[in-house]
């Protein structure tokens, strides 16, 4: 049986990666597909980043992370493998911020983007870090009642979709949310206001909250049949 062989990079410039790169590594063990081979490696340089089949961008602090890809010279071929070549990618919290068009509440000076997601975020709308809380999520592309543990920090919320047609909203955060003061704690929902917490568009997807924070595999083997599934089409 011919293997295909699949490598997902991480930009592990700054934030969550080693998190991530576990998860893709845990995730593949749950797919069925026995033909085909992940490979998950840190990405740092150009060469790393051309070697990749898609590409997660971490969650962190998104200002650091585009400063240091803008001087590692990666921040070009890094617009080019998403609005270019079109490869997959998926960003969290900070990965969210810089895949989106436009940006609200950026340091002074704003930031680069490495764009592609028609939207523009709000950071930081949840609050500060010890405003981080914990919510279980209704994630319907997971599958019918799927609910996933939500982990945000300081996280984006998506505040308008700006391209007239392709951009899907995967999830919501259904409204106001009680949490604790300090650490990442058990949250309730009170209303119905409906905040975009993630998306997609064509090979971007994002999403506001962490979920290489948990141990929980499921949307990183989504993403991977999807990985998977864009080869074949």
């Amino acid at each position: 049986m011919q293997t295909n062989v699949f490598v997902i990079g991480v930009l592990a410039l700054q934030g969550g990666f080693i998190e991530h790169v576990n998860l893709v590594r845990k995730a593949a063990e749950s797919l069925t597909n026995k033909s085909v081979e992940i490979k998950a490696i840190e990405v740092r340089t150009v060469e790393q980043l051309d070697s990749c089949d898609a590409l997660i961008i971490p969650g962190g602090e998104s200002t650091t992370i585009s400063f240091v890809a803008a001087q590692s010279g990666l921040l070009e071929p890094l617009r080019d493998f998403v609005k270019v070549q079109k490869k997959p990618v998926w960003g969290t919290c900070a990965g969210l911020i810089l895949l989106s068009n436009e940006a609200n509440a950026t340091k002074k000076g704003g930031q680069e983007l490495i764009g592609g997601l028609g939207v523009r975020v709000h950071r930081n709308h949840f609050g500060r870090q010890i405003e981080s809380f914990q919510v279980p999520l209704d994630l319907p592309f997971l599958g019918p009642d799927a609910q996933f543990p939500g982990v945000f920090i300081r996280a984006p919320v998506v505040e308008e979709v700006l391209a007239t047609e392709g951009v899907t909203v995967l999830a919501k955060l259904p409204g106001r949310v009680d949490k604790a003061q300090s650490g990442v704690s058990q949250a309730t929902v009170k209303d119905n206001s409906g905040d975009i917490i993630a998306v997609r568009q064509g090979n971007v997807m994002g999403t506001s909250f962490h979920p290489e924070l948990t141990t929980d595999a499921r949307i990183h083997a989504w993403w991977l049949g999807e990985v998977i599934a864009a080869r074949s089409a």
